[in-house]
């Protein structure tokens, strides 16, 4: 024989509040917005202890839609998965709760139509402001956004056509000083290994300023490699034909690998591909791989301090926490051209690119 559930105890309302304190919802009202000055001691005392007795919860959400805010922002991330999106979110927090902003998350796990969805689903729920570190979201995804008055910040990605505010890592500077301590510790082999990146800004600036930087050189030879992280036969294609070309340098140096011999290094362009190279390498290698090729890497990773990595280390917090402050401005009605804030990176030298 089954059972009813019982049903859930009604929650007190404002009304509830007002008849056991003996006075109107206009006054309760009041005392929940704070204009305490109209209400004599002893009516707000009246109504203290009439929520306390009642345990009234405000609906926050429909006193906000009542002044037309309700306090929320949506935050989109391609890849929770991802260490830099994680310290990013600690720095949306903790902005979040100084300015009094609820986030609301949405993980589209790479997929770009994910991140239609979501878009479209944010501004359903009239959110006040999105931020938005996506994979591929094109201007034409952004519109629901953005035509519909609601503010966005993308965090390290810039989208052709749409016109925001922008926070994320100096990229062209950090590829410079990544790429000027691999000259300097003289490695003269380096290759710039990347994820696809025609539609992704970070990733394109940081292979063009890896370019720039050795422009020039007569010494050091710069090559690109691209690894499709998400593809298993394409990516074993490119590790192995990776391996060759590295190979061949090894080739003319036949006392390696002798200290003074060593002159191969990897650039990783971000930690998911920083963690496969390093990967790939212990399995072909063993333990003592980085005794056969350097490996540096944009982020870092709590992985690559074990492991010895050395890495350009993004200021991920205060990324997340000045998109909050960007947008929280916007919100607040703040016009002018959009900004860009470009925030440095630090080199961590560790291990794997001495000498």
């Amino acid at each position: 024989m089954s059972h009813p559930h019982p049903a859930a105890p009604r929650r007190a309302t404002i009304t509830d509040v007002a008849r056991e304190a003996g006075t109107g919802k206009t006054s309760v009202s009041r005392y929940l917005n704070g204009e305490l000055s109209v209400l004599s001691p002893e009516l707000r005392a009246r109504i203290e202890a009439a929520i306390g007795r009642l345990d009234y919860q405000p609906n926050q959400m429909a006193r906000g839609l009542k002044r037309g805010r309700n306090r929320l922002i949506g935050m989109l991330v391609a890849d929770l998965t991802n260490p830099y999106s994680v310290g990013v979110l600690q720095g949306v927090e903790a902005a979040c709760q100084a300015l009094g902003y609820m986030p609301l998350i949405c993980h589209a796990a790479n997929e770009v139509e994910m991140e239609r969805r979501y878009l479209q689903l944010l501004s359903t729920y009239r959110v006040e402001g999105v931020i938005v570190n996506a994979l591929g979201v094109r201007e034409e995804t952004l519109r629901p956004v953005g035509d519909g008055g609601i503010p966005a910040v993308l965090v390290d990605r810039m989208v052709e056509g749409l016109v925001a505010d922008m926070v994320g890592l100096d990229n062209t500077a950090a590829v410079e000083l990544a790429t000027r301590h691999l000259l300097e510790r003289g490695f003269d082999d380096i290759w710039f290994v990347v994820q696809p990146f025609e539609r992704v800004s970070s990733r394109r600036l940081r292979e063009a300023a890896f370019r720039a930087a050795l422009d020039g050189q007569t010494r050091a030879r710069g090559h690109t490699v691209v690894l499709e992280l998400g593809d298993a036969a394409a990516l074993e294609e490119t590790l192995a034909e990776l391996d060759r070309a590295v190979e061949a340098v090894f080739a003319a140096q036949p006392d390696f690998p002798a200290t003074d011999s060593r002159r191969v290094a990897l650039f990783a362009a971000n930690a998911p591909v920083a963690l496969c190279l390093a990967r790939h390498l212990n399995a072909r290698h063993g333990a003592s791989w980085q005794e056969h090729v350097a490996l540096l890497s944009v982020d870092d990773p709590e992985w690559a301090e074990f492991a010895g990595i050395t890495t350009i280390r993004q200021p991920t917090y205060q990324i997340g926490y000045r998109a909050v402050e960007f947008l929280h401005e916007r919100i607040d009605g703040v016009e002018g051209a959009a900004r860009d804030c470009l925030l440095p990176g630090e080199l961590i030298v560790r291990a794997s690119t001495s000498r």
